[in-house]
């Protein structure tokens, strides 16, 4: 089958699930006010960032009795920060059905070596039996699994009279899918996914029943300084004010300054997750009129608007062995990249072979159906240089 190349590239052609594409317009401009050469311990540089908080709270729709934090060293930093300082006193259910869910039951079980842990995972494409997850326990969880494509489908499954903390890492989550706030006790994110911020800083929101623990519980093993929330028994409160614990970049604080009042003029939360929904509905239409692909999370309740997973099942190319089917899948992106139609659209290193396309709100509905153009060429041109070589 011959399929013609398309005669229009995507004006944005950033598909990458992290860092993720700017906002449309931005333009570096657009941080012309940034403190640069300042203190963040000064006037201006503690405005900023207590404006970042204020924000963040303001567009994400947080309770006032939250905290927010400003974190090192992205979303994996503020998780860690959870885990560390909050874990031990009670047993843990980890829930895992990817590679960052994986990651953190490594940490539990093997770093900080807690004995009474549940383990709830599934593979790729799937989810666990959520109702499965002891509310007298600590719960750890992706509320959407970026390296699968897969993301829960709500929190009723959370009891609302829990005993334990919910620790979620929303950070391919959050500005794209409702939170259900009153479920969530630490909440984490880096602004370089769905607000295609920059990278290395993280967000840490802790609800009044995680502040309790923090302030009556203290770990057992040592603490780095970086992950340090309390002193002398009580809850360190410039952290959730703006005064970081390490310094941060104001260059990127300005930069997530940015993407928030975009945020905030393209409709807050719901218009970021309708642009989200909107953009996850193009590839839905056109993986619905394409028999060679399909989703990889099969179930449309569990499937993610964000970093959407796709799987190839044409039967040439899925009777190969595995190598020749991610070698397939690495050659149709690479085809599409080096046209400039579409970059670091690939699935993840542990995923099965296929694509992973970013969804998040600062990509257009438009761009998106253009680079499923692009995927059309390029899988009748891989398929057809296969075919040619066998």
């Amino acid at each position: 089958m011959t399929v013609a190349k398309p005669a229009s590239r995507p004006d944005v052609p950033h598909f990458s699930s992290g860092p993720c594409a700017k906002r449309p317009g931005w333009t570096p401009q657009n941080l012309k006010d940034a403190a640069l050469g300042r203190s963040h311990r000064a006037k201006i540089g503690k405005t900023r960032l207590k404006l970042a908080i204020d924000l963040t709270r303001e567009v994400l729709e947080i309770p006032a009795d939250y905290r927010i934090g400003i974190v090192p060293a992205s979303d994996t930093g503020a998780v860690e920060m959870a885990l560390w300082s909050l874990l031990g006193p009670r047993p843990v259910t980890a829930i895992a059905w990817e590679s960052f869910g994986e990651g953190w039951i490594t940490d539990v079980v093997k770093q900080l070596k807690l004995k009474d842990v549940a383990k709830l995972t599934a593979g790729y494409g799937e989810i666990p039996d959520l109702a499965k997850a002891d509310p007298a326990s600590d719960i750890i969880f992706t509320w959407n699994g970026t390296t699968s494509g897969v993301r829960v489908p709500n929190a009723d499954w959370i009891s609302a009279t829990r005993e334990g903390l919910t620790i979620c890492d929303a950070t391919s989550a959050a500005f794209a899918q409702p939170l259900d706030w009153a479920k969530l006790d630490v909440v984490t994110f880096s602004w370089q996914k769905a607000l295609g911020g920059e990278a290395a800083h993280g967000m840490l929101i802790v609800s009044p029943r995680a502040v309790a623990r923090l302030e009556s519980y203290t770990p057992p093993w040592p603490l780095p300084k970086i992950f340090r929330m309390t002193k002398g028994g009580k809850l360190i409160e410039g952290i959730f004010t703006g005064e970081t614990i390490n310094t941060p970049s104001m260059l990127c604080v300005e930069d997530y300054l940015d993407a928030l009042n975009w945020a905030k003029s393209v409709g807050g939360l719901n218009g970021m997750i309708a642009r989200a929904d909107a953009n996850a509905k193009v590839l839905s239409d056109w993986v619905a009129k394409t028999p060679w692909i399909d989703f990889l999370a099969l179930d449309p309740a569990i499937r993610s608007n964000t970093s959407v997973c796709l799987k190839v099942v044409d039967s040439a190319i899925t009777s190969l062995p595995s190598e020749a089917q991610a070698d397939f899948a690495k050659k149709l992106v690479a085809a599409i990249e080096k046209e400039g139609a579409g970059y670091d659209f690939g699935y993840y290193r542990d995923a099965p072979p296929g694509l992973r396309i970013w969804c998040g709100a600062t990509v257009e509905a438009s761009n998106v159906a253009l680079l499923t153009q692009w995927i059309d060429w390029a899988f009748a041109e891989t398929k057809a240089s296969l075919a040619k070589a066998a």
